[in-house]
């Protein structure tokens, strides 16, 4: 999972999380991998991981990893996610190194004290579809259980 999302002091400590890896080959070129995790909490620390995430891209978008932990930037930014959940926010991410660029996105839904998140990597500019399938996909399929 990309650094961000990563950082327990930002996204809280959830009490169950679970986590699959996805992958879709469309042809010799278009090949897309994904991940999505679930995160359950307690009490409120998916609606404090939401804020505290958007408050942390807005203060500080772009972070600079040492060369210990393999150099390059990343660049953040966050946008209201489609309507799914509670709530939802899209995080763009492109992190470089030298010459060579690697774009994610990340659509993060919150359902109550569950966050449902999913991340593409590698994808082409602008093509997000795949990424709102799978996250509606994992929202039903959360809430199916849930029942």
């Amino acid at each position: 999972m990309i650094p961000l999302l990563s950082a327990r002091r930002l996204t809280g400590t959830p009490s169950a999380i679970a986590a699959a890896t996805l992958s879709y080959d469309a042809g010799p070129d278009d090949f897309w991998v994904g991940t999505e995790v679930l995160r359950t909490y307690a009490d409120d620390g998916a609606r404090r991981a939401m804020a505290d995430l958007r408050a942390f891209i807005d203060r500080c978008p772009t972070a600079s990893p040492s060369a210990q932990v393999g150099g390059g930037s990343y660049r953040y930014a966050s946008a209201p996610g489609p309507r799914l959940g509670d709530e939802s926010v899209h995080v763009s991410c492109t992190a470089t190194s030298g010459a060579d660029a690697l774009k994610c996105d990340v659509l993060l839904v919150r359902i109550g004290t569950t966050l449902v998140v999913v991340q593409e990597e590698s994808n082409k500019p602008g093509n997000d579809e795949l990424l709102t399938q799978v996250a509606e996909a994992a929202l039903h399929r959360y809430q199916s259980t849930e029942s």
